[in-house]
């Protein structure tokens, strides 16, 4: 929803003027390369989309947060002295679960109305939660600052590891920092090749000159917190259990190369397991060779390693599912396609396609008619640009 409309349906909704409304925002995210690395310390890829959560906001003067959303007919009145009695609410609990880490951290929570305004998909693996959190944060630290008389820049990066502790502890998904950090931190026209273990990072130019990036919702949905998610990241930590028994230092398996991997992987000594690790030690080091390869303007290897990246997670990670499969698989019969994989956890969701501008119509039909052929499901195909991360919009 544009903007101005926004703002309209908030006046329609808690009446008074515009003068005193403000705005926040922060986007969804799509991960290049690099899948469920990011809990296992490993390396990331990601970028911030153009899709974003807004949220237009009013302090109050008493202790309520109040809560709507433009796309839902539900209302969410929440008591900031015990927040945590709304665990497991419907809608709501991502925002409410950033507010008490905010408390937690000492932060003072002013009362607030809020309208939200969602406009990356639930359910297809870009991040709405980490939009919808991050955009919260930055909302309710800017109050906090106002109130207390900070006057400061925040930081941004404390505002993901916030919300990536609101996921873990009122919403039960142990997720990793990948998603919170690229709606926090991303810029417009780069992706963030992030260490998940030290947070160190750099941002890359990405320059798909005479490319289209398209994402492909399999309409699929998936709920991290009913998924395999946890098991999947239980998997890995025994498989650094069995080989820390020869590597005793290592902390993470984003630790161990390749050839560390291949001289003590009969340690493991379960073969579901051992897939599971190659997974992730083989995923870090082609995220390594993805920015080298975009560094070097090679987008035909960036391609090949976005291929090969959903293979893995299909044959080791065993993440991706009939939908996806599906519509990776497809999509790389149509010439002009140069690479395609899943993005975000799986089980669902969405690709990420690299496509040569002349390629996109075709890509959209035959890709589209192909999967509802073999699924019955109709997909929903977005040509994105990548945005900058979270903020006030001045």
């Amino acid at each position: 929803m544009e903007l101005c409309k926004i703002i309209d349906k908030f006046i329609e909704i808690y009446g008074g003027t515009k003068d005193d409304l403000r705005i926040f925002t922060s986007p969804g995210r799509v991960n290049l390369i690099g899948e469920h690395t990011d809990y296992n310390g490993g390396y990331v890829f990601p970028a911030a989309l153009t899709m974003k959560t807004t949220i237009v906001a009013r302090k109050r003067n008493d202790s309520k947060i109040v809560m709507r959303a433009t796309d839902l007919d539900v209302v969410v009145e929440a008591d900031i002295d015990r927040l945590e009695d709304y665990k497991g609410i419907k809608w709501g609990d991502y925002q409410l679960g950033v507010a008490d880490e905010l408390k937690k951290e000492g932060y003072e929570i002013v009362g607030a109305d809020l309208l939200y305004d969602d406009t990356v998909p639930h359910g297809g693996g870009l991040s709405s939660s980490a939009a919808i959190e991050v955009s919260t944060a930055v909302m309710f630290t800017t109050f906090s600052n106002e109130k207390n008389g900070i006057n400061e820049e925040i930081d941004m990066i404390k505002m993901a590891k916030i919300s990536q502790k609101a996921e873990h502890n009122f919403i039960g998904v142990k997720c990793g920092i990948m998603d919170q950090f690229a709606s926090a931190m991303g810029k417009k026209d780069h992706a963030i090749f992030l260490d998940c273990k030290t947070l160190d990072y750099k941002y890359a130019p990405i320059n798909f000159e005479g490319k289209k990036l398209i994402l492909t919702n399999t309409n699929k949905k998936h709920a991290l917190g009913a998924s395999k998610y946890n098991e999947r990241r239980e998997e890995c930590e025994r498989g650094l259990e069995m080989l820390k028994k020869a590597m005793p230092e290592k902390t993470c398996l984003g630790e161990i190369s390749y050839d560390e991997f291949i001289q003590h992987k009969n340690l493991i000594t379960d073969p579901i397991v051992e897939k599971r690790v190659e997974h992730v030690i083989c995923e870090c080091d082609r995220v390594l060779k993805s920015v080298d390869a975009l560094e070097k303007g090679d987008i035909v290897k960036f391609g090949k390693l976005m291929n090969e990246s959903h293979d893995s997670l299909k044959n080791l990670y065993e993440v991706t599912g009939d939908e996806l499969d599906t519509l990776a698989y497809e999509a790389r019969k149509i010439d002009g396609v140069l690479g395609s994989r899943m993005t975000g956890a799986g089980f669902g969701g969405c690709t990420v396609s690299i496509v040569e501008e002349g390629a996109v119509d075709k890509f959209i039909e035959e890709v589209g008619k192909n999967y509802t052929a073999k699924t019955g499901l109709t997909p929903s195909f977005y040509i994105s640009e990548i945005g900058d991360g979270g903020h006030e919009v001045k």
